[in-house]
């Protein structure tokens, strides 16, 4: 029998052979894709709150969600399972942004300030504070911090220094505005672009620092992973291990894109492609759980001490059983 399932994914290169109807599948399995977006990006062909669609309404049969709400999720509720496949890494250097005239000239003149974001449990926050923690002396509990949008997973936040932006208020608008001193968002909102005069990023020369990071960890951080609904996988115990496979294809599919000089606009994207796979490995988006427990510690050792959780958990809680050889 024929099975489709549907999938909410970003409109990311990686994920274009979904989109295309190109991915390698198991007989008689296919996908329709969806193009579903988060609360700070442009409109989407399929809408958007992808995250909360899931979490909520459980509307996809795969879902690219946010690492940090769904290992809340998991301390709450056993209905969502992941398999080890991550679509979107960010390093945090690269998204932290200041209003020129705050005083922020290193890391260490965030104490005190305050930091807008888009939620307190964002994944791209939640990286970011814990790396300035551990890797800049920047404790987050001596930020006061700006929150733009709901949790995803209700939490309260007590004894930490929250307030909400108010409703129609814009947190890119607040920050070259002066209302906020600096802004960590995994997009820079379109205040931020249009006035590089009165924004910059934190780090000047934030490639060459996250180079440093990555140099250290060796691994771009994860943001999202795969998720399912654990009624489909008791349904089909076969997807979670089948779908490794399967972006594996479509990542194969998506470096041949490069193949072509004229692939991107950027015109020296083929260029920069080389650089990366010459300086930084042949692939920056492993899958499996093996070539990522890492990561995922590290991540889940930040989500714990964010009091968004009571504790580490275990890796393996946020997979599925068939997928923890991988």
């Amino acid at each position: 029998m024929d099975k489709t399932f549907t999938i909410a994914l970003e409109r990311l290169d990686r994920h274009a052979p979904f989109f295309m109807g190109t991915v390698d599948c198991p007989e008689g399995v296919s996908f329709r894709a969806l193009e579903v977006g988060v609360g700070f990006d442009p409109g989407r062909r399929d809408g958007m709150d992808r995250h909360g669609r899931m979490f909520r309404d459980r509307e996809f049969d795969i879902c690219e969600q946010s690492l940090a709400s769904f290992i809340m999720s998991r301390t709450r509720s056993d209905e969502l399972i992941a398999t080890p496949v991550f679509p979107r890494r960010l390093f945090s250097q690269i998204c932290m942004f200041v209003n020129v005239d705050a005083g922020i000239d290193e890391p260490r003149d965030l104490i005190g300030k305050r930091v807008a974001v888009w939620s307190f449990q964002t994944t791209l926050c939640v990286l970011a504070k814990g790396d300035l923690k551990s890797e800049y002396g920047v404790p987050w509990e001596e930020v006061h911090w700006c929150i733009q949008h709901h949790e995803e997973i209700p939490w309260e936040g007590e004894g930490i220094s929250i307030q909400n932006i108010p409703d129609g208020k814009d947190a890119g608008e607040m920050l070259v505005a002066g209302e906020v001193d600096a802004l960590f968002h995994p997009l820079p909102p379109p205040a931020v672009l249009r006035n590089p005069g009165r924004v910059r990023r934190l780090f000047s020369d934030s490639r060459t620092e996250s180079l440093r990071h990555f140099g250290k960890f060796g691994y771009c951080p994860i943001m999202h992973l795969l998720v399912f609904t654990r009624e489909l996988v008791a349904r089909e115990p076969w997807l979670p291990k089948a779908m490794i496979d399967i972006w594996e294809d479509a990542k194969r599919r998506t470096d041949e894109f490069y193949d072509d000089p004229a692939f991107s606009m950027l015109m020296f994207a083929r260029n920069e492609y080389e650089w990366q796979r010459d300086n930084m490995g042949p692939d920056l988006f492993p899958n499996g759980l093996k070539a990522n427990r890492a990561n995922l510690e590290q991540f889940i050792e930040y989500v714990a001490d964010q009091r968004l959780i009571d504790a580490p958990i275990p890796v393996e809680s946020l997979f599925d059983d068939s997928v923890l050889d991988t």
